[in-house]
């Protein structure tokens, strides 16, 4: 239990002695449990990976819980929580925090919050200024849909450009994956698939759980990211700041995200581009993100 409700919590290494990740997935509500470990092999040789459901996704949504008031702070506090826990469990002062996606945004909240809890932040597929990485999102597709002759994926983009800039609309998440804004070397929807039915560490009861919780969460959480714009929001951490971003990720832009990169005070921080990914650097380039992380952990705790 944490802060109250159940949550999946998946722990993997090989000595605990090991440094410790926590992972916080995005979405919101999608859950990396179902199939993240074909990806961390690697990792899991140099540190100790936490990977955990946030309430009301994947194995922590509960179907008589009421997920009416479910915010980024309470998401920010179960945070908080999870990592006293680990910390305690493995007799570690100090993790390394890491969101992709959507989890930047909680995470980027909780470091800010609670900078001694953290040795750093790392923050995958970067969230940024919400109208501007939409905006990227729909030039993206337009461009490339003009390029391959579909004017009807064209038109249909175009189209939503005045909502987007009120934010009452997003880049549809079909057309910037169809187009490769999403993934360049895996599949990340066949992932989720295999996983789900493949895999242990979900069954078909979780994949129900797994749907309800999306369709729970995310209206609610993306209108609040929409509107109460993360770079307003956190302008400062006390910790050393990564942002890691593939170069063709248009889910979340690269260019909103080193805007934002650059606007943010950190004592130390830096901007890292792999150059065949898209919005999962660490699974479509895992050896270079591994050894990448590997020699960051070493310098800091040098």
């Amino acid at each position: 239990m944490i802060n109250g409700t159940g949550h999946e919590v998946m722990i993997r290494g090989v000595d605990r002695r090991n440094p410790i990740l926590i992972f916080v997935h995005g979405g919101p509500g999608c859950s990396e449990i179902p199939y993240v470990t074909k990806y961390q092999d690697i990792l899991e040789q140099h540190f100790t990976i936490v990977h955990y459901d946030q309430r009301g996704s994947g194995k922590s949504y509960h179907f008589f819980e009421d997920y009416s008031h479910l915010t980024t702070d309470v998401l920010v506090d179960d945070l908080l929580a999870l990592t006293d826990y680990v910390e305690g469990e493995l007799g570690q002062p100090k993790v390394l925090l890491i969101g992709h996606s959507f989890g930047t945004y909680i995470g980027m909240k909780a470091a800010a919050k609670a900078p001694s809890k953290y040795a750093a932040y790392i923050g995958i597929g970067q969230v940024g200024d919400h109208v501007m990485s939409e905006t990227d999102s729909l030039n993206f597709v337009i461009d490339q849909a003009k390029n391959a002759g579909n004017q009807d994926d064209a038109k249909l983009a175009e189209q939503l450009r005045e909502s987007i800039m009120q934010k009452e609309a997003s880049t549809p998440r079909t057309l910037i994956r169809k187009y490769g804004g999403a993934a360049r070397v895996i599949d990340d929807n066949l992932d989720y698939y295999t996983g789900f039915v493949f895999h242990p560490e979900y069954n078909l009861f979780d994949v129900i759980r797994y749907v309800r919780g999306v369709a729970v969460s995310q209206p609610t959480l993306l209108e609040e990211e929409a509107h109460a714009n993360l770079p307003q929001i956190v302008r400062k951490l006390d910790i050393p700041a990564y942002f890691v971003m593939g170069q063709y990720d248009f889910m979340t832009s690269v260019h909103a995200a080193k805007v934002y990169f650059e606007e943010l005070t950190a004592p130390k921080k830096e901007f890292v581009i792999f150059p065949k990914s898209a919005h999962y650097p660490q699974f479509e380039e895992k050896e270079a993100f591994a050894k990448w992380l590997v020699q960051t952990w070493s310098e800091l705790a040098s």
